[in-house]
């Protein structure tokens, strides 16, 4: 059985990219939805057995400017309460930290953009989705001002770096939150940099410079998070296949209790 994974893109320029490739590859059927697609995002999650929030420029409160967020919020929600498979990324990580009572605000040092590199922890052992990067760091490329400033209750950080304490963590049974962009390669970095030639000048930073970094470690980015989106796939089948997607997997480390990208550059209203 092909699983259905419903896809919420803000922004055309922020798109699936490679995690459409795997995704697809295994078997996955992609339903992108959003103001750019011309698709309304559904109110409801029935007939999906996942679901992938993009990043985009907008701040994750930011209802008056981008009309479809409480929409994605609810869904989010909802998504977490059924231990649907779910990715946030970027903005859909905070979108997704926001819709469960957690905080987002500007970054007080500054955004990060470009090749960057986190670590995940030895608390990611285990994980379905990040078990293989246990305790190790590496290349993720990274677009956002905005940040998560507290997760909300029960969930628990998996990976951060020296500027972003909260760049990957789960919540529930099966939903996860990553402030960097795993499906973004250099082409995108290329066309964000091109896009805000006049920000990232105002910010010190040059466009070539960027995009070289993400040149550089692009093998490496297209294998670690070829490998993650294939994991995801993964779960996404198998909830298809149960046709119980809060069962289809079970894991022996619960969550604790106790321009056009975010691509989240702060925006008025965003509570940055």
């Amino acid at each position: 059985m092909s699983g259905r994974v419903l896809v919420v893109e803000h922004q055309a320029d922020a798109g699936l990219g490679l995690m459409r490739e795997r995704l697809e590859a295994a078997g996955a059927t992609v339903l992108v939805t959003g103001p750019e697609a011309a698709v309304a995002v559904p109110a409801s999650l029935e007939g999906y057995d996942g679901l992938i929030v993009l990043g985009g420029s907008m701040g994750p409160t930011d209802d008056a400017d981008a009309p479809w967020l409480p929409r994605v919020r609810d869904l989010l929600s909802a998504a977490v309460g059924r231990g649907l498979p779910t990715l946030g990324v970027c903005l859909g990580a905070q979108l997704l930290a926001v819709a469960a009572g957690g905080e987002v605000a500007e970054m007080p040092e500054g955004p990060e953009i470009g090749a960057c590199r986190v670590t995940f922890s030895a608390a990611a052992a285990g994980d379905p989705l990040f078990d293989g990067l246990a305790s190790t760091t590496v290349p993720v490329l990274q677009w956002h001002w905005l940040e998560i400033r507290e997760l909300p209750a029960g969930a628990r950080t998996l990976a951060a770096s020296g500027a972003c304490a909260n760049q990957a963590y789960r919540l529930g049974t099966a939903a996860w939150g990553v402030q960097f962009h795993p499906e973004a390669l250099s082409a995108t970095a290329r066309a964000w940099a091109e896009e805000d030639r006049q920000g990232l000048s105002e910010l010190g930073l040059d466009g070539a410079e960027v995009v070289d970094g993400a040149i550089d470690v692009e093998p490496e980015l297209r294998r670690t998070w070829g490998d993650v989106a294939q994991r995801f796939a993964e779960l996404v089948l198998a909830a298809a296949a149960l046709d119980q997607p809060e069962t289809a997997w079970s894991s022996s480390t619960p969550a604790d209790s106790g321009p056009s990208r975010s691509l989240e550059k702060p925006s008025s209203g965003s509570g940055a």
